[in-house]
């Protein structure tokens, strides 16, 4: 529901902090020939986190700023310094907030100050150093940073209220929120006067509780005739309702049959909302029709509390109010919507699926692949070569065979594409092409060498 400056559905699309670039570099000091690697690994992407915030009351600004990104990590430094974590991105939400992802409940935000994280940033890239080994002492390869989470959520805005004001439209249900709180709704002598609900906090003998005024609901609204449907939600949460009943009636209805209706509306919206505690009120009582009206209504209606006031001149709604404090001491605060937990499934997915377009192009999809490949940083010759051993390691290359690659097809896998030579080599080079490269030999490359110079004097001794 939209209207002026509420809004209380919203689509948002989030993308958390992409990780920071790994760090290749090398110890480079005089008088140290082998200093060895020491590039640092980047920096953690930002996170995005929900946060209620009780100042907050419409959604409005989500819709005009729906796209969400978070900081990104910074990229690893030389000396072995990890590069610094991306900030958190805090968005703030109203109370009574509940979270949606693909039709199903994450969280529902009704304590100010509660937050839950729905997007997590990418990890940072590991640099050089993390990758040197006892073979490998001076490695050529350092990773890209972990992209961040992309989650596209819908939030829905429930009005959190300790009472709740309900009636048909011109029942004088603005009129009482003004006079017992400061809030200040449109006011008119015309039916749907009010578009959005509004909330007043009112403070009475010493109770302090929050007050929704709803738009008025007419005869189908749980039908959603009216947008009754995205009405009456707001008061889902009330822990008692107020029944204002104007006593000339409405749209050629009296005013006894007028509480029927809505009695019905809420009975066939949610079971719940008419089972909770309600005071039946009509209201401008300066009128000569609110004495009958009420009377009828006070013997057709004696399971609930009939009263009668003024909202207007402000007869009879102390003793109205004192009643609302009465009930809401003996009514508990609900509690907020569970999220059902199904029971623990943990499915395998496959790390990787294979499928050929109408263009004879063979696509490798995977959340897994996918990230190997966004993690690669394809002008090092060491970092492409690894990569290869992966794909080799989890079956991609057997997987290819069998669904029938050929040489020269071409394959797409996260965003890129190669061309299929026939294998994937998981072989490192043993000489990488880089300038100035020496590789440091090893200790049994040394001893070989040696007992091959002491065999060579010993056969020229003896010759």
């Amino acid at each position: 529901m939209q209207s002026g400056s509420f809004l209380d559905r919203v689509k948002i699309y989030l993308t958390a902090g992409k990780g920071g670039d790994g760090c290749l570099s090398f110890r480079r000091e005089k008088f140290i020939e082998f200093g060895g690697p020491n590039g640092g690994c980047g920096g953690k992407g930002g996170d995005i986190i929900l946060q209620a915030d009780p100042n907050l009351t419409t959604l409005l600004e989500l819709a005009y700023n729906p796209h969400i990104e978070a900081q990104n990590g910074e990229k690893g430094g030389t000396y072995n310094k990890t590069g610094r974590a991306g900030e958190d991105k805090i968005v703030r939400v109203p109370c009574g907030t509940i979270v949606k992802k693909d039709g199903q409940v994450l969280v529902d935000l009704t304590e100010a100050g509660q937050q839950f994280t729905v997007a997590k940033g990418g990890m940072g890239g590991r640099g050089n150093q993390s990758f040197k080994t006892r073979n490998n002492t001076a490695p050529h390869i350092a990773e890209n940073g972990q992209p961040g989470e992309e989650v596209t959520l819908f939030l829905e805005l429930k009005v959190l209220a300790d009472l709740g004001l309900v009636g048909f439209p011109n029942a004088g249900k603005s009129t009482f929120l003004s006079r017992i709180s400061a809030a200040r709704p449109r006011i008119a002598d015309y039916p749907f006067t009010t578009l959005n609900p509004n909330l007043g906090i009112t403070l009475h003998k010493g109770l302090s509780f929050a007050t929704a005024d709803i738009p008025g609901i007419i005869e189908g609204a749980s039908e959603g005739k009216g947008l009754g449907t995205q009405f009456l939600k707001h008061i889902e949460r009330t822990r008692v309702l107020l029944h204002l009943v104007d006593p000339t009636g409405f749209n050629g209805m009296n005013a006894e049959k007028s509480v029927k209706v809505i009695e019905n509306e809420l009975k066939t919206f949610d079971k719940n909302l008419f089972s909770k505690p309600r005071i039946i009120v009509v209201n401008k009582m300066d009128l000569p029709e609110a004495q009958k009206a009420y009377e009828t209504i006070k013997k057709k209606f004696k399971k609930h509390k009939v009263m009668l006031m003024s909202a207007a001149t402000g007869e009879g709604v102390n003793k109205v109010l004192d009643e609302v404090v009465k009930i809401l001491a003996a009514t508990p605060v609900e509690a907020p919507v569970e999220v059902k937990k199904a029971a623990a499934t943990h499915r395998v997915e496959p790390i990787f699926s294979i499928s050929r377009d109408e263009e004879d192009v063979i696509h490798i999809t995977g959340k897994k692949v996918e990230e190997f490949i966004a993690m690669t940083n394809f002008n090092q010759p060491e970092a492409i070569a690894r990569l290869r051993g992966i794909f080799k390691k989890i079956g991609l290359e057997k997987a290819l065979l069998k669904y029938g690659v050929q040489d020269g097809d071409s394959l797409v896998v996260g965003g890129r594409e190669f061309e299929w030579n026939g294998d994937f080599d998981n072989e490192a080079p043993t000489t990488p092409e880089h300038v100035g490269y020496k590789r440091r030999t090893t200790k049994q490359e040394r001893l070989d060498k040696r007992n091959a110079r002491r065999k060579a004097k010993r056969e020229a001794k003896n010759n």
